[in-house]
């Protein structure tokens, strides 16, 4: 997988089981966001390679159809135990190119093993109903079949986890899966790939193919491609749902999000702060769980900023490799600016920075930006409204829990939320009233284990069954409903 006229690593596709470099291709840059330096170039499929790799998927998809659930999910038994092997290899790669710290890339290959495990119950996971004399002498059951070619396409910011969500399922259900991973990150997913072509996978059941936006819309525009998989953000999100939802196709299309943390007077505030650190600022706050609006109730608020800000003007930032830092660069030196810009715009716009991530200095070359805190936001001001994905929190202030919720539900986004209070009333009035698909309960990050869905909602997601879970699996077949009766 290297060229001599590069002197990087080039990442190549990997269609119909064999590593190639598209013909004619263009290549994209992959680079160290603690560095800044170029560690690889990426071979970027066109409209031709798609088509490719799509009629190899289609073509094993009519022979791995009739492979008995019980035997294709063998595979992936070997391959979580490849996964379990190389879980250091795995999660190094991913620090290199993401940026995140070592301890939250080993963490993210935890998660993906674990959508591994969850695809490989599908022998259960795909049974259908029956009952017998539904009329006189007529017996009827349900049964879920593959739908064909899936594809999936994944954001920089999850590399090893969020593939998982997608094609562990599909071709467990008898599907076969066309991935189309970041450009900004290819090589995880490529080292993952590598392992399930060790795990004895057939050819053509995945295949792995780079590019930009002109494979995203090839993907989506292919008559044989049946269905869509998308993380990302909610432009792009929609972008996916509108177009291959109009081509007919099912689509699940995750887009951004807009977290509010919610913390009552009453709690925890020590264990507060840490989980708020962590769902602010861990990864760098590319993360679509990450809590980004602090909504501080009534005399909530002087404690508990007073040991946010302690605490976060201490965090050690840098690159994610070395033992002890806490959070990591930005993917991109383009992305760090665009995160810089919003901070400019809150302070333009009248909040009160109480940490400036802007006064970080590293000189490393790499895409650094400081954890940023502004007090005194209100929900007219940019910082309010839109995705940052970066490591900036917008404290808000209210005087009571229904202004909190109030405030929660008016927002687009519906992704996540979580509430911090030791009072079983405000905690079971909130996570009933509040319009999120998934809610913490002293809990910063309310990510779902993989035998539940990620249930955001309105413009968090845009389809009807969401990613992992049981939706996954009706997501990736189609139910037939059989009546039979024997004369």
């Amino acid at each position: 997988m290297t060229a001599a006229n590069f002197a990087f690593e080039v990442v190549t596709s990997y269609v119909n089981g064999t590593w190639e470099r598209p013909q004619g291709c263009t290549f994209g840059t992959v680079t160290n966001p603690a560095t800044g330096a170029t560690i690889a170039k990426v071979a970027y499929a066109d409209e031709a390679g798609i088509d490719r790799a799509v009629r190899a998927a289609h073509k094993a998809f009519l022979k791995w159809r009739e492979v008995p659930v019980v035997d294709r999910v063998q595979a992936l038994y070997r391959y979580k135990a490849l996964l379990e092997k190389h879980t250091v290899d795995l999660a190094g790669i991913l620090t290199r190119e993401n940026g995140k710290t070592a301890e939250d890339a080993r963490a993210e290959v935890r998660r993906a093993i674990q959508m591994v495990e969850v695809a490989c119950g599908m022998p259960s996971l795909m049974m259908g109903d029956s009952l017998n004399d539904v009329a006189h002498g007529i017996d009827c059951k349900t049964i879920r079949q593959p739908i064909g070619v899936c594809a999936g396409i994944t954001p920089f910011n999850f590399p090893a986890m969020v593939p998982m969500w997608m094609w562990p399922f599909a071709i467990a259900c008898g599907n076969t899966f066309v991935l189309k991973p970041s450009e900004k990150v290819p090589l995880t997913p490529t080292r993952a790939v590598q392992l399930l072509d060790e795990a004895g996978l057939p050819p053509g059941v995945l295949n792995l193919v780079h590019g930009g936006p002109q494979a995203v819309d090839a993907l989506l525009r292919h008559p044989l491609v049946k269905a869509v998989s998308f993380v990302g953000s909610t432009p792009v999100a929609r972008h996916i749902y509108t177009t291959a939802a109009a081509e007919g196709k099912r689509v699940q299309a995750l887009g951004g999000a807009k977290n509010h943390l919610v913390v009552m007077p009453d709690a925890d505030m020590p264990k507060t702060v840490e989980a708020i650190i962590g769902s602010a600022f861990g990864g760098a706050g590319q993360r679509c769980l990450a809590g980004s609006v602090l909504v501080a109730v009534a005399e909530a608020a002087g404690p508990l900023l007073d040991l946010l800000v302690k605490r976060t003007k201490a965090l050690a930032v840098g690159d994610g490799s070395q033992p002890g830092i806490e959070m990591c660069p930005l993917v991109t030196s383009g992305h760090a600016e665009r995160v810089a810009g919003y901070i400019g715009k809150g302070v333009a716009e009248g909040a009160a920075p109480l940490v400036d991530g802007r006064e970080l200095r590293i000189n490393s070359g790499g895409f650094h930006l400081g954890p940023t805190i502004f007090d005194h936001v209100t929900p007219d001001m940019t910082i309010a409204r839109e995705e940052i994905f970066g490591p900036v929190l917008s404290v808000m202030r209210v005087e009571t829990l229904d202004e909190a919720i109030q405030l929660v539900n008016r927002s687009p986004f519906g992704n996540a939320t979580a509430i911090f209070t030791t009072s079983g009333k405000a905690a079971r009035e909130y996570s009933s009233r509040i319009e999120a698909g998934m809610v913490g309960i002293n809990v910063g990050v309310a990510a779902p284990m993989a035998f539940f869905p990620f249930a955001g909602w309105k413009n968090s997601f845009f389809g009807d069954l969401h990613a992992h879970g049981k939706d996954a699996v009706a997501f990736y077949t189609e139910q037939k409903v059989i009546m039979s009766r024997w004369f």
